[in-house]
């Protein structure tokens, strides 16, 4: 293979699929995309029920990493699952698409950062899209590769009992998540396709990269290790990295590298580069080419506290969790495409004010029909049936880093989230999570509502002390770490509006990294249209 080519793609998860696909669409750029991980294979990957299967360990398509134990969280380690191969985290994600609000584009715009408003990005938002469903239609796009479907879910009976419950407590009901209106109950539109097989996960890859690599312009290697940039003073040329036959070899660029590895992943190659806080970068013996201090710093997650209670009648996905029925579910899947595992783990949600006097909804409520120890099922899901509602605060003030472990591509990196560290986020938190129980406790819930489970019927809800304990011990990462290479001209950016580098030629992040702040929502969607713009820009610029 021909080791020089117009573009190299690092990560082939939601960003780097939409830029291998954009970036070789002219059929005259040449483009490589490069995959730590590999192909998406895994039957699970697919099954719209497997994220259960691949999410609770650590494996070949979840990095699975763990935290640094901090005090703002009990000093105890917290698990982050994050995907591992094509597709990314598309792949092994709950599939729930959600935009954010239109206030947080315009916040991007406001400080700063040109084309960047919701005006801006909604056209890319729909170019993207191929909706299935009832929604507000002029917000949507039909013709797009990554299809989206809103819930149809007839099995699921207290599913709609959360809905009628929020209506209930008071809070609106809305159409549309991503249409006019944000605020309220629903029930959430998926990344997911329906096919003559069955419903299929609909990751970045089967959207994007999967119908590219027909095209004799693009070329793919997968299972490799990017360590480092390679560079002609301050211009990058190339890419350093170790095949999966642990042979370390080197690619070149006519043009640019796109760092699409991730929140987590694009900082480290930087930093291993000699990009970022000296501090991060010389204790490790890595040779400093650019400071940018921002490099791993602003990181920002949406974490979430569970409020669960036991069912009293078996009409819960618990109906699934004994071995056997979880092997009839798949089964069922595999022949008719029907059935439990034809369905993601959550089909309805809400954004709501923690407290009245928000000018926005700043918490977003994901409803499941099944109760487990903790939000990742590490420890399984018992038989007891139950029902649950995770909630998050949508804006967290609180910023955590992330660092190197050594100059070893190996080695995970050091990550400190700084969760509640704010005291607006634990404040917001306690409101958020009293709300939810709230919620739960509204009649539509009387004839199914057990005991308590999560926290348990001793708990004293008025407490602030016990409240906030309770957030700060039992917490866990919605899977949404984004903003360690944010976008800004202020001296803690680290790209352009443009998504350029700053002082570095031939090099642009594009992927959750360079939002400058979390948008209210899962940032599956964000991070498809962070690269349909920016492939937009690039393919523009090139025209030039």
């Amino acid at each position: 293979m021909d080791k020089t080519f117009d573009y190299v793609v690092v990560g082939a998860g939601s960003s780097g699929c939409v830029m291998a696909n954009r970036l070789s669409e002219n059929g005259k750029n040449s483009v490589l995309i490069l995959e730590a991980g590999g192909k998406d294979k895994n039957m699970f990957i697919h099954m719209p029920s497997g994220y259960s299967q691949i999410v609770p360990t650590k494996n070949d398509f979840n990095y699975g990493f763990e935290t640094e134990p901090e005090e703002t969280t009990n000093n105890r380690p917290l698990y982050w699952p994050r995907g591992r191969g094509w597709g990314g985290s598309s792949s092994i994600n709950a599939m729930i698409y959600i935009r954010g609000h239109a206030y947080d584009y315009d916040l991007w715009r406001q400080q700063g950062n040109e084309g960047w408003s919701y005006d801006d990005v909604l056209p890319y938002f729909k170019k993207a899209e191929n909706f299935h469903g009832d929604g507000d239609e002029e917000f949507h796009g039909y013709s797009g590769p990554l299809h989206v479907k809103k819930s149809d879910r007839e099995d699921d009976l207290l599913l709609d009992k959360f809905i009628e419950a929020g209506d209930q407590a008071g809070f609106p009901l809305t159409r549309d998540f991503n249409g006019k209106e944000q605020e309220g109950f629903s029930r959430y539109e998926h990344t997911i396709n329906d096919t003559p097989r069955g419903p299929r996960r609909w990751s970045s890859a089967q959207a994007y990269l999967h119908p590219a690599l027909k095209r004799k312009n693009l070329f793919n290697e997968t299972n490799v290790t990017v360590d480092k940039l390679i560079f002609d003073g301050k211009k990058v040329k190339g890419i350093e990295y170790v095949t999966s036959k642990g042979v370390r070899t080197s690619c070149f660029v006519n043009r640019e590298v796109i760092l699409s590895a991730g929140a987590l992943g694009s900082p480290q190659i930087l930093m291993r580069s000699g990009i970022g806080d000296s501090s991060d970068i010389t204790k490790h013996g890595i040779e400093m080419v650019h400071e940018l201090k921002g490099v791993g710093k602003n990181l920002q997650d949406h974490y979430g506290v569970t409020s669960a209670f036991y069912a009293t009648q078996p009409v819960t996905l618990h109906r699934s969790a004994s071995w056997l029925s979880t092997q009839i579910a798949g089964i069922k899947y595999l022949l008719f495409g029907t059935g439990d595992a034809a369905y993601p783990p959550c089909s309805g949600g809400a954004f709501i004010k923690s407290s009245p006097e928000k000018d926005l909804p700043d918490t977003q409520l994901h409803y499941v029909s099944v109760q487990s120890q903790d939000q990742h099922f590490r420890e399984g899901v018992t038989l007891d049936h139950g029902f649950g509602c995770i909630a998050y605060i949508c804006r967290p003030q609180s910023r955590g880093h992330l660092t190197l472990k050594s100059s070893d591509a190996n080695d995970e990196p050091l990550l400190y989230p700084n969760y509640l560290s704010e005291e607006e986020d634990v404040i917001d938190t306690r409101n958020a999570f009293r709300e939810t129980r709230r919620i739960l406790m509204q009649p539509a819930f009387e004839p199914y509502r057990g005991e308590p489970s999560k926290p348990g019927p001793d708990f004293n809800f008025d407490d602030d002390d016990e409240l906030d304990n309770w957030i700060r011990e039992t917490g866990e990462t919605l899977y949404h770490p984004v903003s360690t290479c944010k976008m800004g001209s202020d001296e803690m950016s680290v790209v352009d509006d443009k998504l350029k580098v700053h002082g570095i030629d031939g090099l642009r992040v594009v992927d959750a990294s360079i939002m400058p702040t979390l948008i209210a929502g899962n940032t599956n969607a964000p991070a498809i249209m962070i690269a349909e713009k920016a492939a937009d820009l690039i393919n523009q610029a090139s025209a030039s």
